[in-house]
Formats: structure tokens, sequence, C-alpha cells
């Protein structure tokens, strides 16, 4: 029998029952009103949270019995180019196929565009759980979040002729880099011009693209002739129909080798402006780039789940000395620090998702009516969150995959680095989740913004009021305890009153703040399940040691520190 990667995964039933999910839901279904008019709309909670359980048991039953065990064959055969368009690995497209075939497709739109009008949550869980079966298909499952940006910034006519095509099952793709215009978007010079008949034509080279031969894709383009900063950048979309763009060639990358990473050559093809002129990069990607930290946040929690029961399993059935060699404290412990991770991981993705799903529907609401005071201060409370939080998870959930992916290796010893295991795919797939949708360094430059201001703090704060049992409120006097000695060092970086010294420390100040704030969701989890609570004592402790170092770190540093750090000529 072929395994069902949601139902055998206890933790994603944990986190679609969280108690938030009942005001998600009701917002979204905007008090359950679509029941009058669509027969498979909701008419309570039961009822849509049902069909979320549902529907990513569909998603789990596919992964586990026709993705999961092609993914080594995907792995193998990658993908090619003929006559300058992407073709699939086998079982990709057979993937794909059965994906489409079970309407998962515009899992999240609207159902006035034949979407099921689901929350973010089980999207992002979907994603997880495709990232477990095969970390390169989650690129091509989950860059359908780009018609979310379609959804909010374009016309009712350029949504009514897109997105009902992302429901029915066309692929995606956001092309944004180009040669000399990677982490700097502001760099990019591909053309957009308008032509005598009032169409956008676009001409240039991208490269680096993700699914760059998808069907519909949202381009990043210099419409603004003369200039040279993001504010002569606007946003577009090209239809593949329209055949004016070619794929040079498919890149030979270390992982992720069923998913196409292309370059792109557009040679004056027909666009459909998205939203306004000089919001490109501003504006529009940048609130794509919310959707894109989230989706490798999900596939990082995916890879590192797979890789872990890899590594589990063979625990058990390694014997060394007479005796399996879990049974070895230096094995188990290892093996306890990657579920503890994963488990932290796990549950700052979906706070993170929970933001953005509820700043995401007030955004819609305020469409169709005014919000209240009390709704405009949980639109920008949850929109503040999120803002920080999905750097935050990127730059945790990436780094601690590829942990999870190298102690993998390990408690394989010499057969991990062959390729008869699959941690060895596993391992080299992790490794682009620190690189691309922004890297582990911009993730910082993004968070850093909430130690200077003061909100990560204020989260905290939140957090540290929060009703848990007697037998955990040694943990959060620990917390506590991090949490002055954090609010320490940042006052300290800031006394050096150097910019440059409060950027090199900036990364250890974010991930003291990450820390604090994993602990307390893993002791409030620990609240509704106990299953949480080990996970909670074991992240905590080790937070605690790691954040005394940090702090140590940054007490005893200087300005003039910087200089032996620069490398001369």
């Amino acid at each position: 029998m072929s395994e069902n990667f949601y139902n055998d995964n206890r933790n994603l039933k944990f986190h679609l029952n969280h108690p938030l999910m009942k005001k998600i839901i009701r917002m979204r279904e905007r008090d359950f009103s679509d029941a009058r008019q669509y027969d498979y709309a909701p008419t309570d909670f039961e009822d849509a949270l049902d069909s979320y359980d549902k529907v990513l048991e569909v998603v789990g039953e596919i992964c586990g019995s026709i993705l999961a065990p092609k993914a080594e064959d995907i792995d193998h055969e990658g993908v090619k180019v003929v006559d300058h368009a992407v073709v699939y690995a086998q079982g990709t497209a057979e993937t794909y196929q059965a994906m489409n075939t079970a309407g998962l497709f515009g899992m999240a739109l609207p159902r006035k565009y034949n979407g099921l009008n689901f929350s973010m949550m089980p999207y992002v869980m979907s994603a997880e759980i495709v990232s477990r079966a095969d970390g390169g298909f989650a690129n091509i499952w989950g860059l359908q979040e780009c018609a979310e940006t379609i959804l909010e910034f374009a016309t009712d006519e350029v949504k009514a002729q897109f997105l009902p095509r992302v429901a029915a099952g066309e692929s995606m793709a956001m092309d944004l880099t180009e040669p000399d215009a990677g982490s700097d978007l502001q760099a990019v010079q591909l053309k957009a011009t308008l032509d005598e008949k009032g169409v956008w034509r676009l001409n240039g080279v991208k490269r680096f693209i993700t699914n760059g031969d998808a069907d519909i894709s949202l381009v990043l383009a210099r419409s603004e002739e003369g200039t040279k900063d993001g504010r002569g950048l606007s946003l577009f979309i090209y239809d593949r129909k329209d055949k004016a763009m070619k794929v040079r060639r498919v890149e030979n990358k270390l992982g992720i080798k069923g998913s196409p990473t292309c370059e792109l050559v557009f040679s004056n093809a027909p666009a459909v402006l998205v939203g306004d002129r000089k919001l490109g990069l501003i504006k529009y990607v940048m609130s794509l780039m919310n959707g894109a930290r989230l989706g490798v946040g999900a596939q990082s929690v995916g890879i590192a789940e797979a890789t872990y029961r890899e590594a589990l399993k063979y625990a058990h059935e390694r014997e060394q000395f007479g005796k399996p060699i879990i049974q070895f404290p230096a094995v188990y412990a290892m093996l306890s620090d990657m579920s503890t991770k994963i488990t932290a991981m796990r549950s700052l993705l979906y706070e993170t998702v929970r933001a953005v799903d509820i700043y995401k529907i007030y955004n819609s609401i305020a469409e169709e009516r005014k919000l209240e005071k009390e709704e405009r201060d949980e639109q920008k409370y949850y929109s503040r969150k999120a803002d920080l939080y999905t750097p935050l998870l990127k730059l945790i959930s990436s780094e601690y995959c590829n942990q999870v992916a190298y102690d993998s290796i390990q408690i394989f010893g010499g057969t991990g680095f062959m390729k008869d295991f699959p941690v060895e795919r596993h391992y080299r797939d992790a490794r682009i989740t620190t690189i691309y949708e922004g890297t582990s360094q911009l993730q910082v430059v993004a968070a850093i913004r909430g130690v200077g201001n003061g909100a990560f703090v204020n989260f905290i704060r939140e957090y540290e009021t929060q009703n848990i049992r007697p037998e955990m409120e040694p943990l959060r006097q620990q917390l506590m305890a991090m949490t002055a000695q954090y609010e320490e060092a940042v006052q300290h970086a800031h006394d050096l009153n150097c910019g440059e010294s409060w950027d090199f420390l900036a990364r250890r100040m974010v991930e003291m703040a990450g820390n604090i704030i994993i602990g307390y969701l893993l002791i409030l989890d620990s609240e509704r399940d106990n299953y949480y609570e080990d996970a909670a004592r074991i992240f905590i402790r080790k937070a605690e040691a790691e954040n005394a170092e940090k702090h140590c770190y940054i007490m005893h540093f200087d300005a003039e520190d910087l200089g032996i750090f620069k490398i001369s000529e």
C-alpha cells in the first residue's frame, strides 16, 4: 500500500486545526455567502475545514503514490530543450497531469475564476507535502502562487483573461533575474516599449528563471526610457501562446533537477501591463516575494522532513557493534536535533502563513467595502508581522533544511555519499533553498528592520503574556532572560553608532530574535498538544546556548574590530 504524505504526518493536521483558522476561514468565505451561488462552497466552518482536509488527502495520495516513487528517475532524467521549449521528465509530466485531473490548481483563487477559494494554509501545506516527495516539483507546483499578484493588482479584464487558465492547470513563472541583475533587481534591463497600436513589447534576456517556459509568466521589465533604478520598472504578463519568447537553454544544476531553470530570449514579445507603470519592483514584486518566501519555507520543511525520515529509518535498520545505531547517543542526539529543527521550522512557517492569510484577506475585503477601525488596525498588524516573519522564515527554514540534510548524510555514513539512497538527492536539493528567492544574507537585510524598530520585541512580548501551564513556566522564564539578553545586545550594537558594524552584527541579532520567537511558538503549540513539549524543551535549551554565544560576541565587539575581517588585496 502506498503512503499518503498528508495522513502520515500528524503535524499537518495539528496546524490545520489552529484556533485562528476559524477567523481566517470565516473572513475568507465572507461568512459563507458563496454557498448561495456555488453548490460546492462550504456552508460553515466545519464544512470548509473538511474540504481542506479532503483536498490535502488527495495531494498526499498523489505525492505518496505517484511523485515520490518517480523522484529518483526525475532527478536522473532532468529536463531538456526541444525546439526552444522545455520538455519535462516523464514522472514530472505524469504528476502534473494527476494534479490537474484532481482539480488541485487554483486552490487559493476565488470561485468566480474557477478556484477553490481556499485560504493560504492548505495551499502552503500542499507545497510542503509536494516538497517532501520531490523538491524540484515543488517549484513547478508552487509558482501558481504568482496568480495572487494578478488577483491583487491587475484589472478585472486581465484577471478574467488569465486566472481561469491558472485554475485549469496552466503553469506560471516569475521572470525577474537577468545575467547582470540577480539580487539587485533594480539593474533589470529587459526593455518594455509601447508600439504604435498601444501593445507593450518585450525585448531582452532573462536568466535563472525557474519554470521559465511556463504558460503564463510575470515579467519584470524596464518601461521608462532613461531610468536606471527600480522606479523605471513595470510588471507584465507574457502569454506563451504568442510564441515570441524562446528558451535558449536550461541550466545543468546541482539539485532540483526536475525543475527547469531557463535562459529566455524575448523578441518583440507582446505583453499585458499589470497594474500601473513604474510600480513593478517597488510594489508588485515586493508583494510577490512574500509568497515566494512562504514557498521556499514550505519547500525547506518538506525536504527536511523527507531526509529526516530516511535517516531515522536507516538508523533503526543499520547495526554496528551488535545493535542498531539509533541506540548510540551520538546518533540519537543528532536525530533528536533534526526532528526538533523540523518542528521549529514548521511552527514558524504556519505562524507566518496565518499572518499572510489575514492581511491579504483584509486587503481583499477593503476592495469591497471600507474597513472598520478595528479591522484596519488588524490589517496593519498582520501586514507588519508578515513583512518581518517571511524573511525570518526564509532565513531560518532554509538554513535548518541544509543542516538536517547534512546530518542525514552523516547518519548514513559512507553509504549516504553514494547514490544508493535518496538522502544524497535531498542534500543536493536542499542547497538551493538558502540562495534563491533572496539569499540568506538578503533575508537578514529584510528582517533587521524588526530589530532596529523594536517590532520583534513587541511580538515577543505578546507571546510572553499568553496563558500557559505551570509546568511550562520555567521555559518562559528562560525565554524572558534570553529576551533581556537580546535587548542588551541590540542596544550595544546600536551604541557603536556605526552602520557597518550594525550590518555586520545583523545576522546574529536576527537569529537571536528568531530563536526566542520559535521558543514561544513551541510552548504555545505544547499548550494544545503535549506532543510538542519535548521539542519546546530541546529547542529552548539549545537556543539559550546559541543566544548566549551571540550575545557574548556582540557585547565584546567594537567598530574597530571590522578591520580584521576585511580582506586586503
